[in-house]
């Protein structure tokens, strides 16, 4: 062995020794591998295929951190027989790419010799640098394996996602992670088997618990723990709870704030508020906050909530929403959560109507028929009121007792046309009986026999029509 090599191997071997304990823990095969049985149990294809050696179609592997990914990869990599190779999207561009690209062509060329490519982060390529990949992942040169913590279909190549399987893995079970947890305690190579080392079963607990299906996060947290703590005159490393919480003092929370966390999370706050259920509400929120998402994102939503959720059942909704986002600017954090809290709590406990949405039944009206004429005595009679009559046969309610007086105000095509219908939920049961004794009045001023109530639209419908209407 030259004198090079003996070097190189001495430095990869202290490397290797001097590691963190989440990379010397790192399972090297499906047996040591833990979590994730929904796509590597007993029969699953994707564990038929590494056992068999015959993953030849690309895959995508999408999971939040420390669920596995990497650690999937290098158990195909020590399975395969076909040459590995691994990118990082964050360090190797389109150069290094070519690299691995030609010497993959020159290895099926002399040996028939497969390459599997291992690219971490890969959404985290642009454009450009995926594309650069697609060919050679549809003609075969080498079979992709792409790591990435964001949703595939919005952050990777479409047509790479078209090539791949995409296999889904979860956040670990706290089995998981303190099974993970009691193997390095007990492998006297890799981990901690080898030293007097006693962790107290609450501080293991609180371990497991804080690190939220994290495994790096954890065996991160009980390193820093057993290499931090002094032997006690026994001999012995004893880990406490204490130790343990400063070890991992605060729970990560995955959260990025142009991700699947952040939608869905402002998702789950939405639909927790509009189901009337106070307890999730606050939950959601507090995960936003405490993940440092901006509190003027979540009044935004709280304010259109208010308006299309809550809507007339409670006009205070509104109300109180905007008094909200008025006081976080007074105040900012830490007490602006309170006005946050305030008007969580109000819309969720406040009676629900989305009657605001009949305004796209009349939005659909007019893109299906056109925009009808306007009367003309309900037209401006500053310009045209002696040549053409304009605004004359107005009459101005509020010369009535009641201050209201029937008169036509729909274009004649839709005379006795009803979009708005009031629900019978809080406020709005005072305004169906008003409004009902208006149109009944309306009617027999103008004749009416007919009427068109139109039928609420569907949700999917609205949503398009509010993208519409922008």
């Amino acid at each position: 062995m030259k004198q090079t090599d003996l070097f190189d191997h001495a430095l990869h071997q202290r490397l290797r020794r001097e590691a963190p304990l989440a990379a010397r823990m790192r399972p090297r095969t499906l047996e040591e591998y833990v979590g994730q049985e929904h796509i590597l149990g007993e029969g699953k294809l994707l564990r038929r295929a590494i056992l068999a050696d015959r993953l030849f179609s690309s895959i995508l592997l999408w999971g939040p951190p420390g669920s596995g990914k990497t650690t999937l990869a290098m158990v195909i990599a020590n399975q395969t027989r076909s040459h590995f190779e691994t990118l990082s999207a964050v360090l190797d561009g389109k150069a290094r790419l070519r690299e691995v690209i030609a010497a993959a062509l020159e290895r099926r060329r002399l040996h028939n010799r497969r390459t599997i490519l291992f690219v971490d982060e890969v959404h985290r390529w642009n454009k450009a640098q995926q594309d650069a990949l697609l060919p050679h992942v549809e003609n075969g040169t080498v079979t992709l394996i792409g790591a990435t913590t964001e949703n595939p279909f919005f952050e990777v190549n479409a047509a790479l996602v078209s090539r791949s399987r995409i296999f889904r893995l979860h956040p670990l079970e706290d089995r998981h992670v303190r099974a993970l947890l009691e193997r390095a305690l007990r492998d006297p190579q890799r981990g901690y088997g080898g030293q007097a080392v006693q962790v107290e079963a609450e501080a293991l607990d609180h371990l497991v618990r804080v690190a939220a299906g994290d495994a790096r996060n954890a065996l991160n947290a009980l390193e820093l723990a057993i290499e931090s703590t002094p032997p006690a005159e026994d001999g012995r490393i004893h880990i406490t709870l204490e130790v343990a919480q400063e070890s991992i003092q605060q729970r990560a929370v995955l959260y990025d704030k142009d991700g699947d966390a952040h939608y869905d999370t402002i998702s789950a706050f939405i639909k927790s508020v509009r189901g009337s259920d106070p307890d999730a509400a606050l939950y959601w929120l507090a995960k936003m906050l405490y993940a440092g998402e901006d509190p003027r994102f979540i009044v935004r939503r709280l304010l259109i909530l208010a308006a299309e959720d809550v809507g007339l059942a409670d006009p205070q909704g509104l109300v109180v929403a905007s008094a909200a986002a008025q006081a976080f600017e007074y105040i900012g954090l830490p007490e602006g959560i309170f006005p946050l809290v305030e008007a969580t709590l109000y819309l969720a406990t406040a009676p629900k109507s989305n009657t605001t949405t009949a305004y796209f039944k009349a939005w659909q009206k007019i893109a299906e028929e056109g925009a009808g004429e306007v009367p003309d005595h309900l037209k401006d009679p500053s310009r045209d009121a002696r040549a053409f009559g304009h605004g004359q046969a107005y009459r101005y309610p509020h010369e009535a007792p009641d201050h209201f007086l029937p008169q036509q105000y729909l274009p004649d095509a839709l005379l006795g046309t009803y979009f708005y219908r009031p629900s019978g939920q809080g406020y709005e049961r005072e305004i169906a009986r008003r409004l009902e004794a208006w149109r009944a009045a309306q009617r027999e001023a103008l004749g009416l026999t007919h009427t068109v109530d139109l039928p609420d639209l569907p949700q999917d419908l609205i949503e398009k029509l509010k993208r519409q209407s922008r």
